[in-house]
């Protein structure tokens, strides 16, 4: 009966856990690209261990992995961006991994029973297989793969492995869109922005007045007689 009381709280730790996540998600505010920047060059490599570990906490709660890698692009640059949002990533998934095998699991054997062993069997066998198409299919939400692992039946070598596999490709497409933006919105200047307008002014000038002759000359038509 104490054991069984243990499972249970084991379980609300979790959703507790989960449900802070959510509300820090939309409590805390980020600071801008100028203040990391400056705050990485004074801390060292200190700093970047700091930003790699907030970056595992801020994944453990339901944000779009997609737009933390972007914002690391377009922060730090495709390299370190690259590495900071894998490595964060990692990390993530398999904290996750863990507080989900540790604190839920438990609890789902217990309501699950005989069902949860029969899929266990079929995760064993096909787990990085499983994780590894969570991890790539871009409408998945990165916790919920996480999670989900660790209430299943999937062993942690092959879950790590998977991740790590799957994490590489999205996340250089996304810090690649970061790094891209940034780029090209630092080099912005008159001399490309004007003629731009410019050009985008004449483009739609054009347009209306085409628009308007071709409007004007169905209007002039004679009706056709039956």
């Amino acid at each position: 009966m104490r054991d069984g009381g243990g499972i249970w709280l084991r379980a609300v730790v979790l959703g507790v856990l989960l449900a802070a996540g959510v509300v820090a998600a939309f409590v805390i505010d980020l600071p801008d690209a100028g203040e990391v920047r400056t705050w990485l060059d004074d801390g060292g490599p200190a700093a970047w261990a700091l930003l790699v570990g907030g970056l595992t906490l801020v994944l453990l709660a339901p944000v779009p992995r997609s737009l933390v890698s972007v914002l690391a692009g377009a922060v730090l640059g495709f390299g370190a961006g690259l590495a900071v949002a894998v490595v964060g990533g990692l990390l993530a998934g398999l904290v996750a991994f863990g507080l989900s095998r540790a604190l839920g699991r438990p609890a789902v054997s217990r309501l699950a029973g005989p069902r949860l062993h029969r899929a266990d069997e079929l995760f064993s066998d096909r787990g990085f297989v499983a994780v590894l198409a969570g991890r790539l299919i871009p409408v998945v939400p990165f916790v919920v793969v996480s999670y989900g692992a660790g209430l299943s039946g999937v062993r942690l070598g092959p879950y790590a492995a998977a991740t790590a596999v799957g994490l590489v490709p999205s996340t250089i497409v996304q810090v690649g869109v970061g790094a891209s933006t940034a780029f090209v919105v630092e080099h912005l200047t008159t001399l490309v922005v004007v003629p731009v307008v410019v050009a985008a002014v004449v483009l739609l000038g054009a347009g209306l007045w085409w628009f308007r002759r071709r409007t004007r000359r169905a209007g002039e038509r004679p009706l056709l007689r039956g």
